[in-house]
Formats: structure tokens, sequence, C-alpha cells
């Protein structure tokens, strides 16, 4: 049974977690396995509040790879899908120690299956449904953190829900507790490290317009949508280094997302465009197809109109991408009610989508011409053909599907270290401060928007952030 708790007043622990999403619960129940005294802050309500984590797939994966390669394996996947771009120290910890997180998850009573592809070999388990729009309770997500919570109480951890952390409590230069609003009133949570796994700040209007989009409210929130930037901005005003901003782990979606909750999170469109083409309404692309989904979704959040965005294709497409993702778009976008248009010429699914018949007529010229040559120069904006080959767009009847971008989590945030460590700007820690998950950036993002797994860097961040502070403490439990 969870132990009682307090309205309002004050509570005393060794580590004071911020979220109650895989990287806090991980760390909490770290912690409490190696003896810490522990009380989570969740902001969500009693139950199976909202989270990032209940509305994913349940992979653990690294960089697409097995989550068990070899770490020198996993290493030089981040270092491909990051551009090189991400920070050595997390880098390292994620490689080294992702496939402990599995192992010592699979102790904690979590259970995995698998898929037929090698880096979908570790998938919460019950995985999800075959089926677009809202399928997450009961299933392994949502089982993972539920089981997550048992070992914590059973280890004598609090979880307060209906609590969000509001500042830290800074002395010296060091952190030692957090004041939260609880529903009696203020909290005090005296402790001695506390971990900020609050996830991002894509929840934040005022936040993602200022850094990622112009016109936030035209994304569509992919997750829990509550990360509101809580963590990051106490970092911050604890002198907390911040990377760049710029952003967010997420992909291409029907925009009947924006009012239909049957075509969210799933399927996701990216393998539509990728073998295809994502134009505007003047007909024209706007971004490299060729640089994968992630990427496509944050441009389309940095056009102009984001709402603007099709993804035009043939029928040779719908039947070979289109079937392709664990959750495909083909047949279950159409089955959940989504628009879907066909038509037998390019200039009359133009007229059908409100598109400029003349400029997509000749960016799909210009597509299938580049493909015969195989020279893609010509191209504006070029490109890319390594990751993802495109196909002609020949075989009619010719579809298109108006598409959003679906945001995730913001990739940027706290500088931590390799053990999970908040970092000042001179590269110094905070003592007792840590951060893990979408709340730290650093690792993914960067010029690429790089993306290397989420549920495993929540999940090795917070598992590093506890054995730290437990190593640091010792001794006996407050």
């Amino acid at each position: 049974m969870p132990a009682a708790r307090p309205d309002t007043g004050s509570l005393r622990a060794d580590a004071a977690i911020v979220g109650g999403g895989l990287a806090g619960m991980v760390a909490a129940a770290r912690a409490c396995e190696l003896g810490r005294s522990v009380v989570v802050l969740e902001a969500g309500p009693e139950g199976p509040y909202p989270c990032n984590v209940r509305y994913s797939g349940g992979v653990l994966h690294v960089a697409f790879c097995d989550i068990k390669s070899p770490p020198d394996v996993l290493l030089r996947a981040i270092a491909e899908r990051t551009a090189g771009q991400a920070d050595p120290a997390q880098a390292e910890a994620v490689a080294r120690n992702a496939g402990r997180l599995v192992d010592w998850m699979r102790m904690q009573g979590v259970a995995f299956t698998h898929a037929a592809v090698g880096w979908q070999s570790h998938i919460l388990a019950p995985s999800r449904a075959i089926a677009a729009g809202q399928d997450w309770r009961d299933r392994g997500p949502d089982v993972m953190l539920r089981t997550m919570a048992d070992r914590i109480r059973e280890r004598g951890g609090r979880i307060l829900t209906g609590t969000r952390a509001r500042s830290l409590i800074m002395r010296e230069g060091r952190c030692a507790g957090v004041v939260a609003s609880a529903p009696g009133g203020p909290l005090t949570i005296e402790a001695g490290a506390v971990i900020l796994a609050d996830g991002g700040f894509q929840a934040n209007r005022e936040l993602v317009g200022r850094h990622i989009a112009a016109r936030p409210e035209r994304l569509k929130q992919r997750g829990g949508g509550t990360g509101m930037g809580d963590g990051l901005r106490m970092a911050e005003e604890a002198g907390a280094e911040i990377t760049r901003l710029d952003c967010f782990y997420g992909h291409l979606l029907c925009r009947d997302a924006m009012h239909n909750d049957n075509v969210w999170p799933y399927p996701e469109l990216d393998a539509l465009a990728l073998a295809g083409l994502l134009v505007d309404a003047s007909g024209e692309r706007f971004f490299d197809e060729g640089l994968g989904g992630v990427a496509l979704a944050n441009a389309l959040a940095r056009h102009a109109d984001p709402l603007s965005g099709w993804a035009v294709f043939d029928h040779a497409i719908w039947e070979g991408p289109g079937r392709s993702a664990r959750i495909p778009a083909n047949p279950t976008l159409e089955t959940a009610g989504g628009t879907i248009l066909r038509a037998a010429s390019i200039a009359e699914i133009a007229g059908l989508a409100g598109i400029s018949p003349v400029g997509l007529s000749q960016t799909v010229a210009a597509h299938n011409g580049a493909l015969r040559s195989n020279d893609w120069s010509g191209l504006a904006p070029p490109r890319t053909i390594e990751r993802h080959r495109p196909m002609p767009i020949a075989t009619p009847p010719y579809m298109a599907i108006p598409v959003c971008a679906g945001i995730t989590y913001t990739m940027g945030g706290i500088r931590v270290d390799g053990s999970s460590r908040v970092l000042r700007p001179d590269g110094r820690g905070i003592p007792g401060l840590y951060a893990a998950g979408s709340t730290t950036g650093g690792l993914e993002g960067g010029e690429t928007a790089g993306y290397i797994g989420g549920l495993a860097k929540a999940g090795v961040q917070g598992l590093l952030a506890a054995e730290h502070i437990a190593a640091m403490q010792q001794g006996p439990a407050s």
C-alpha cells in the first residue's frame, strides 16, 4: 500500500523525482532498490495519468539497432543518426548501459515481446494492436509504469500524484530539494538530490513558438501533451547549461488528427512521403525527403503554414511502403476514417487537394526524371537517397493525403554528463541536481533532427542518475 501522504507541509527524502514517466519511474525504482528513500512528484491525476511513454509503441531500441547490440555497434549507430553531433559522454552512457537497462527491467517484472524487425527485438508487452488511434490502456508501456509503481511502493517509496514541482531549493550552489503545489496546498520536499524527469516542453505553446515553430497551435500533440518545460525552467534558474532547443521527435500524421482521435498517434505517414513527395499548396517540395520522417515533421512544423502539407504518391507506393510500418498506413488510415484522395492524373489529384496543378505536375516530372537518370543534382531542394530510396510516381491511381506535424517530445534541454548530473555552462556539475529523459539535451537533435530512441535514452539516464545518487550518498537512508 502507498505510504500516507501529506497535502501540505514538508517531507524529507534521499531523492525527489520530478515526473512519473519512464525516466522518473526507472530512477525511483532503482533508487529504492539501492536503499534510498524516494518521493516521486507527478502532476497527473491518480490512476493511469497521461504521459508520452503510455502513448508510445513501447519499442526499446538505440538508433534503430537491437538494444542488446555491442556498445561499439550502438555508438556507431548513434553517431550516424545524429551526424556526429551527439554529446560523447551521453552517447557512451547509452551505448554501454542500454542492454543492462533491459535486463534490469526484466528483473523488476517487466515483460517484453518482439517483432521480426531486428531493432524491434524488445517491445514492452503486451504490444499495441495493429490498429490506428488510441490503444494504450493495458498495453506494454502502461503495464510497465504500473509495475514500476508497485516496485517503488513495495520498497517504501512514495508517489504523489496531482503534485506539480514549482521551484528548486538551492543552498550555496547545491540543490537541496523542491517546492511543489499539491492538492491541499504548497509542499516542500527536502532532499539529498533531485532528479528532473518531467519530459520536454512540447505542450508549452509559448516555448514551442519561441524555439521550434512560429505557429505552434498548428502542430498536433502526438503524445501525452503534458510536457510544459517545468524542469527546463527550474534547471535554467539554478544555473544549468541549456542546449539548443529547436528540434523535436515526431512524425507526419494525417491532418485529420487535428479533429479525429482515431488517426493518431498511429499510423505515421512517413514512409509515403519518403518514397514519394512532401509538398505544400504550391505543389513544390520544401525539404529533402531522404533525411527521414522525423526531419520531415520538423521541416513541416517550421513551414509558414504547418497545415499546408501533402504527401503525394501513387498506387505502387501505397501497396509497398504504405504497408511497411508496424502499424501501416495501408489499410489502417482508411479504416480509421482518414482522408485519402485518389485520381487518374496528377492534374486531377492536384485539383482535389487544392494544390497548384502546374506546380505539382512540374514537381512530379522532376522527381520521375531524377529517378530515370539517377541524377538528383537538379532538384531544389536537393534530395538524398542513401537512407530512403524514392520510387516513381507513375502508377494510377495517384494519391494524396493531407498531413500535419505530430510532435511527441522536444529533443533539446538540460545539459547532463554521462551520470545524468546537471552541468553548468563551464562544465561543472550542480551538486545534488540530476536530469533524465526528454528534459535533457545534447544527445538527440542537431542539424538533422537526429533521433536515437526516447525510451532507451530515458531509461538509461534514469537508471544512472539513481545509481550515482546512491553511490554519492551511501550510508543509511533518510
